[in-house]
């Protein structure tokens, strides 16, 4: 299938440097000749609301990218967690909402013509230590066909003499646990069930290594990343100690693993208030926040006071600030300026765009960013 044709609303930034190297230099405290030039993505309703998506045909995160001439960044991502997973089935719909069963097995209540509404979970498939262990054999298979990689068309899609950056996803050791077993369902099985979750935890960290090992010989990686979303506006849903004890050991697995390849920029999608863990993350080998929230956190600036060279950050633009119109983002973005200048910092906004930034205000924050942090 051939690639849909997008007519850019801007033109690539300027810039002396190919995108991988402007990207591992900036990563790494090195002089580089402007910004990575990147954004995390819109609500599924942008696409249908903002005038600039319809009147251009763009259906998804991607086409957006290419519509605004952003740089490429890519990773590649394996079969590192439930599979196959459950049948989707609507189990009855009012007028408003369905209530389903997910894909992780999760009785839900959704609102029809919203995807970016938070389902109200009622009820997981795991609850109790067998539950696990019947959804574990059925489900998370180490030896699972589906779980061997295509080195040829990888390599096909991903050949050595890339310009572009490219990541090795590690997966998520405990955030799509959490899927499974609901917010208040993890939250209670930390302590009904430890040794339940525990096993969970370990099950998820040997498929990202299974699923290494088959891919780090063949592949010059530039970074690693993961998802873990565990935390929120008043920090992690697990306790400090489980995250320290139960979690943080597994990701110093997997970084003994990458850094044998020489990956030592390893970022990993956790929204929220993340400074609880933090020290943890970072003991582990997880060195970058992304896409790294500001109100249910701080400013990007108070990390870097605190933490210094030791972390990196990307986002951090404040969402609110889009919102809230031109002299906002224009104030916004002056504070990130000596970030920026540091290095170890890629600012873009701090999660997906929501519908209610408007276009023309976003348009403006592009075209600022460019003016602000790209090659003079």
């Amino acid at each position: 299938m051939s690639e849909k044709i997008i007519k850019p609303l801007r033109q690539p930034w300027k810039g002396t440097m190919t995108s991988r190297e402007r990207f591992n230099r900036q990563m790494h405290y090195e002089p580089f000749d402007r910004t990575v030039n990147m954004e995390f993505g819109y609500w599924d309703e942008n696409f249908t609301e903002w005038d600039i998506f319809v009147e251009n045909n763009i259906t998804n995160h991607d086409e957006g990218h290419r519509l605004f001439s952003l740089d490429r960044i890519e990773d590649m991502a394996g079969n590192v967690f439930m599979s196959p997973g459950f049948e989707y089935k609507v189990v009855s719909e009012t007028e408003k909402t369905r209530t389903i069963i997910n894909a992780y097995g999760l009785l839900a209540e959704v609102p029809k013509g919203s995807n970016s509404t938070i389902p109200h979970f009622m009820k997981s498939s795991i609850e109790t230590p067998e539950d696990w262990k019947r959804v574990k054999e059925e489900r998370f298979r180490r030896d699972d066909p589906g779980r061997k990689v295509d080195l040829a068309a990888l390599k096909a899609r991903h050949p050595a003499d890339r310009d572009y950056p490219l990541g090795v996803h590690t997966g998520s050791m405990i955030g799509r646990v959490r899927d499974m077993l609901t917010f208040e369902g993890l939250a209670y099985a930390c302590y009904d069930y430890p040794d339940m979750v525990e096993d969970m935890v370990e099950t998820a960290c040997v498929l990202v290594e299974d699923y290494l090992d088959q891919v780090l010989p063949h592949f010059d990686f530039d970074y690693a990343c993961g998802w873990e979303d565990i935390c929120f506006n008043n920090g992690p849903i697990v306790t400090v100690d489980f995250f320290r004890e139960v979690v943080m050991p597994r990701y110093k697995r997997i970084d003994k693993k990458i850094k044998q390849y020489g990956i030592d920029i390893w970022y990993t999608d956790c929204d929220g208030d993340v400074r609880p863990i933090l020290p943890y993350f970072l003991e582990g080998g997880i060195n970058c926040m992304f896409p790294y929230e500001v109100n249910s956190c701080c400013h990007p600036g108070e990390l870097f006071a605190e933490y210094g060279k030791e972390l990196r950050l990307m986002g951090g633009f404040d969402k609110m600030q889009l919102i809230a119109g031109k002299e906002a983002i224009k104030a916004y973005m002056k504070t990130l300026e000596p970030l920026v200048e540091r290095g170890g910092y890629i600012p873009f906004c701090d999660h997906r765009c929501p519908p209610d930034v408007k276009p023309e205000n976003y348009l403006y924050y592009l075209d600022l960013k460019e003016k602000t942090f790209g090659m003079k």
